[in-house]
């Protein structure tokens, strides 16, 4: 008979903190857990397949991730693209050019930036969804080769898994991690983020990586006699830099599940092999079920999805004149579910004289840059002299929809061609200035307005936040942004464009002063100042424009008083007193007041903060494209109705 026994409470209380110590003390220790497929069921709450926990002493580390190459990732440009890294570094790192094409299936190091979000570390990418088959696990296990899970992009993604679409921006949340104490002290520096194949067992992984056995198992919480799945991701403890990787053959597999389970007696490395059982079952249904979404899909595009009519150019053609030579821009297959070719692809010359009838007039749309047609898809070619390789270079790292798209080149006897996305419906300049467009029919309204504007913010937050290094437009305007068949903006013209200049390096300053009246901020005409606010300012000039369809810059009645800006009209119309009024006179007349005046207003003053004479006043841009978020919110709940019954009303209160 077994007997209870009672300690003093003041006893218990002693081991009760001392128990919590010591897990305390474990946990600062620990070492990550290894997902063990349960990455499959996309509705877990488990954290393990939320990403590594962060457990280290560093907040944010240099980490690496594994990637095979695979169409259409088979480039260090097109896997940089996916992985939200350094097209430059990937090439350095395994000995291959930036733009060559990778043989299938090798093995490539990705380096990355892995920082704590919340509880877990992870490098953030972002992905547009291209297909109506998608969904959040074909994403993680089948686009990024289980680099991420369902569940982690289900929790930080604000989209149901049922209400997917295509054209969605999804954030993508990359498993890496950083050393742990224990880890840091034996020497470990990097974490690398390896995926299993099919074969691998932890000593032939330990091989390939210069790493001992055991230290794989420590990294992975794994014992001996573990098994390890195909097709699952797993950390190598690395005390130095990782090399290209040399792969071997994968060892042959065992004749039985024992053998992959038990300790291999001749040898003190632990040898587990993968569990193919269900691992593989799994795997190999689901590739099959994707394969066959993305041919069903294919097929039935190619059915119901004719090929672009090519337009004549007219008042709808695009001026290509202010693209400069360092511009970016993509191209877009017209087959099915319109794919994004990621790479920057090499055209023989050839190629560009059938796409432009050998440079005709007819496809000439403005100085060197003309009309082409490439498998069925519009296109901007412009032709270029000199050394245009570091504009090149600089484009490869931006990939965003709000950032026009360079999708190859061409050399040909001393002159680069650039191949860029064709924008049919011209610059922002033309469609708020030219008198075709302001008397059409159907000018851009409200929400258009308020959506460019938004698309803009979303493209400026994305050059200064989240590509290394982070860039600087510096030649930002209405001619610069361009507009796609349903409006959304683009921004173009890098030929001016700086990269941001860190904190510790000091003032970043110019004598070479150059940009566009009525665009530059104070700061920069007078001193050279070049900084991310620089950007700021001529957004809030280009938010004017959009409110007032007027000119950044125009003629004075009086010669004296000089040019007049909207940068300091602004101002004018929000101080004092009859606010309303002097800003409905200051909105734009086409709008024949459809518009939620006091959404106006609160654009308005963004827009005038933008705009504020000392640089320091100014919001950053990720405040700025928040706030433009909620405006574009509320305007797309509001019925222009709204306020032709309000205007009702104060009439018949007169």
């Amino acid at each position: 008979m077994f007997r209870t026994m009672y300690l003093p409470s003041s006893l218990l209380s002693f081991y009760f903190f001392l128990s919590l110590l010591l897990s305390l003390s474990d946990l600062s220790h620990a070492q990550q857990a290894y997902v063990n497929n349960k990455q499959l069921n996309c509705y877990n709450n488990l954290s393990v397949t939320k990403g590594f926990l962060c457990n280290g002493p560093q907040k944010s580390c240099n980490s690496y991730l594994t990637f095979r190459s695979h169409p259409p990732y088979n480039s260090a440009v097109t896997i940089a693209y996916l992985l939200g890294s350094d097209a430059s570094d990937i090439a350095k790192l395994n000995n291959i050019s930036d733009i060559d094409t990778v043989p299938i299936d090798i093995l490539l190091i990705v380096p990355v930036k892995c920082t704590c979000s919340g509880n877990f570390y992870q490098h953030n990418a972002n992905y547009t969804l291209n297909s109506a088959s998608e969904t959040y696990l074909l994403v993680a296990n089948d686009t990024y080769q289980a680099l991420t899970t369902c569940q982690a992009m289900m929790d930080q993604n604000p989209y149901e898994s049922h209400n997917l679409s295509v054209g969605m921006r999804l954030l993508v949340p990359l498993r890496c991690a950083c050393p742990t104490k224990n880890q840091t002290e034996s020497g470990v520096k990097f974490l690398l983020t390896y995926l299993i194949k099919q074969g691998d067992n932890v000593s032939a992984i330990g091989q390939m990586f210069g790493v001992d056995a055991d230290s794989i198992n420590e990294a992975n919480e794994l014992q001996e006699n573990s098994v390890i799945y195909y097709f699952t991701p797993i950390l190598i403890p690395l005390k130095t830099e990782p090399t290209p990787i040399q792969t071997a053959s994968p060892p042959t597999l065992p004749q039985s599940p024992e053998q992959s389970i038990g300790p291999d007696k001749g040898s003190k490395a632990s040898k587990k092999w993968i569990f193919v059982g269900i691992g593989i079952g799994v795997g190999l249904l689901f590739m099959a079920l994707s394969g066959f979404l993305v041919w069903f899909t294919r097929v039935r595009s190619r059915q119901s999805m004719p090929i672009p009519e090519v337009k004549k150019l007219g008042t709808d053609s695009v001026d290509y004149s202010a693209i400069s030579e360092s511009q970016q821009v993509g191209y877009v297959s017209s087959e099915g579910v319109r794919y994004i070719i990621e790479s920057l692809m090499v055209y023989k010359f050839e190629e560009l004289q059938r796409a432009t009838e050998f440079f005709s007039e007819d496809h000439h749309i403005k100085g060197s840059v003309y009309h082409g047609v490439i498998k069925g898809d519009n296109a901007a070619i412009k032709r270029m002299k000199g050394d245009v390789s570091n504009e090149v270079n600089m484009l490869k790292q931006i990939n965003h929809s709000n950032v026009i798209r360079l999708s190859g080149f061409c050399v040909h006897e001393g002159n680069t061609y650039l191949v860029y996305e064709f924008a049919e419906k011209g610059s922002l300049n033309d469609c708020l200035h030219e008198k075709g467009y302001k008397n059409s029919s159907s000018p851009l309204g409200w929400k258009q307005r308020i959506q460019i504007a938004h698309d803009v913010a979303d493209g400026l937050n994305y050059l200064h936040n989240y590509i290394s290094p982070p860039y600087i437009h510096k030649d930002l305007k209405s001619d610069n942004i361009l507009l796609d068949g349903n409006f959304r903006a683009k921004i173009a013209n890098f030929g001016l464009a700086t990269r941001v200049v860190e904190e510790e390096e000091g003032l970043q300053l110019t004598r070479h002063v150059v940009g566009t009246h009525g665009y530059m901020a104070p700061e920069y005409i007078e001193s050279g100042v070049v900084t991310p606010k620089l950007d700021v300012f001529a957004f809030g000039v280009i938010m004017l424009e959009l409110l007032s369809g007027r000119d950044a810059v125009s003629a004075s009645d009086d010669e004296k008083k000089g040019d007049l800006l909207l940068s300091a009209e602004i101002k004018q119309v929000l101080e004092g007193e009859h606010v309303r009024e002097k800003l409905r006179d200051f909105m734009d007349p086409v709008l024949r007041h459809e518009y939620p005046l006091d959404l106006a207003f609160s654009m308005a003053q963004l827009a005038m903060n933008c705009v504020n004479q000392d640089l320091c006043s100014r919001p950053s841009i990720p405040e700025v494209f928040i706030s433009l978020s909620k405006i574009l919110s509320s305007s797309l709940d509001w019925d222009p109705s709204y306020e032709l019954e309000r205007s009702r009303s104060l009439e018949l209160g007169k």
